[in-house]
């Protein structure tokens, strides 16, 4: 059985269970009551900024500790076909063999907040699987992309030099929910200027309880690996047993308010059929929203 081989560890049956999750299925009661231990981080930045090639170095670094690590990529889909390429993961193709190793690459299907639909239930069930670190990588669609904080216990967002100055960044919501700012691709010129315009803009901003530190990586290198695993756990320290509590409880509303969202979608297509009947006076749209509920 399924379930009974997911919980003896089995690969295969998680990657069975995801495949049926995104298909529509749901995730099994007695799974979701598993102990969950995992540290959750969330990987945003702009396309082309090296976050695939960065959360390789991530991967490598967790296992180097001996932590059995999963990692969420999820890609982005076509408007047109709303099909995806699913090549994040062939920057991570290394740790194809590696047992303590999950990835899985997930579609967007058009969602505007960097993340799937059902990024959520995927993570459930990596999270109920026993993993230690679970990575996710989102879309990287830009402003919007938001979403991942109310997700991630940790977020990092990447950034790269000749990106714009750092006052311009900030007109975008993204910047204000990073835990950690990644500079990337540091080697290149500018990359010194980029740490000083988010030390200044942070600095003239209203006051934080966590100033997010700026670490330089180069990740196609291997470099500055240490220091952000570093600044993730003095950010780890800094919230506490109770604010890691209050942003576990804060994903928990997050998704609330998807399985609400789904469900007023479902409805919404139940109840088009019956338009035509408001539209000929048969019956007023408010009955027609109360027989919904």
């Amino acid at each position: 059985m399924l379930t009974e081989r997911f919980k003896k560890g089995d690969p295969r049956a998680l990657a069975r269970t995801i495949t049926l999750l995104e298909a529509g299925g749901e995730f099994p009661e007695d799974l979701q009551l598993l102990p969950r231990k995992a540290t959750v981080i969330g990987i945003t930045g702009s396309p082309g900024s090296g976050k695939s090639t960065l959360t390789d170095q991530i991967i490598q670094a967790y296992r180097e500790q001996g932590l059995k690590v999963a990692v969420i990529a999820v890609d982005p889909s076509s408007p047109f076909t709303g099909g995806a390429i699913l090549g994040d993961r062939i920057r991570m193709g290394r740790h194809a063999l590696d047992e303590g190793v999950f990835i899985r690459s997930l579609a967007s299907r058009g969602a505007l907040g960097g993340v799937s639909s059902k990024t959520l239930q995927v993570l459930s069930a990596l999270e109920a699987f026993g993993f230690d670190v679970i990575l996710i990588e989102t879309v990287g669609v830009g402003q919007s992309e938001v979403d991942i904080a109310s997700i991630a216990d940790h977020t990092v967002l990447v950034l790269t030099p000749n990106q714009g100055d750092a006052v311009q960044a900030f007109k975008a919501g993204v910047m204000e929910i990073a835990d950690v700012f990644v500079v990337n691709k540091s080697d290149l010129p500018g990359a010194d200027r980029v740490v000083r315009e988010l030390h200044a803009t942070l600095t003239l901003g209203a006051m934080l309880d966590w100033m997010p530190p700026a670490v330089k990586t180069s990740a196609q290198k291997g470099q500055g690996i240490p220091e952000l695993l570093d600044a993730l756990r003095k950010h780890r320290e800094h919230l506490g047993a109770e604010g890691l509590k209050q942003r576990r409880l804060n994903r928990l509303k997050f998704e609330l308010r998807i399985l609400l969202e789904d469900w007023a979608h479902r409805k919404l297509k139940d109840a088009e059929s019956q338009l035509p009947e408001v539209l000929s006076g048969k019956r007023s749209l408010q009955a027609l929203f109360k027989g919904l509920i």
